[in-house]
């Protein structure tokens, strides 16, 4: 496996949400790769840009969703995710958990309890 890359892809079907999390990626210093709506374009960014870690919603456009997307891409590319969802029904938990992600974190999420997963996930993956 090919060394990732010290960059965050942003996944999430709403672009308001999308905006706000690159703007808060970019205030940390970090690089962010691409943003994508759908899983498929998750996974294809995610192949092309290889990036440490993917911030991911859980409900995407399309008939995937972001777990469907965070399987492939950690299986494939061993990418960090951290699931940002707004989603908190015991079924839609479990199928995260089944992911084994790095942090799942609740809408709306703090600048800085993004920060430290981020920080904390890239550290993980320099080791």
């Amino acid at each position: 496996m090919t060394e990732l890359q010290r960059q965050i892809l942003v996944v999430d079907d709403e672009f308001i949400i999308v905006l706000g999390l690159i703007d808060q990626v970019e205030e940390m210093g970090l690089t962010v790769c691409g943003s994508a709506s759908t899983a498929d374009e998750a996974i294809a960014l995610a192949r092309e840009h290889r990036p440490m870690v993917v911030l991911m919603d859980m409900r995407l456009d399309g008939t995937k969703d972001g777990v469907d997307a965070a399987l492939i891409i950690h299986e494939e590319i061993g990418s960090k995710v951290i699931f940002i969802t707004g989603s908190q029904e015991p079924d839609s938990l479990a199928r995260i958990h089944s992911d084994h992600p790095h942090a799942i974190l609740f809408k709306p999420v703090s600048n800085r309890r993004l920060c430290d997963t981020i920080t904390a996930a890239m550290q993980m993956s320099d080791v």
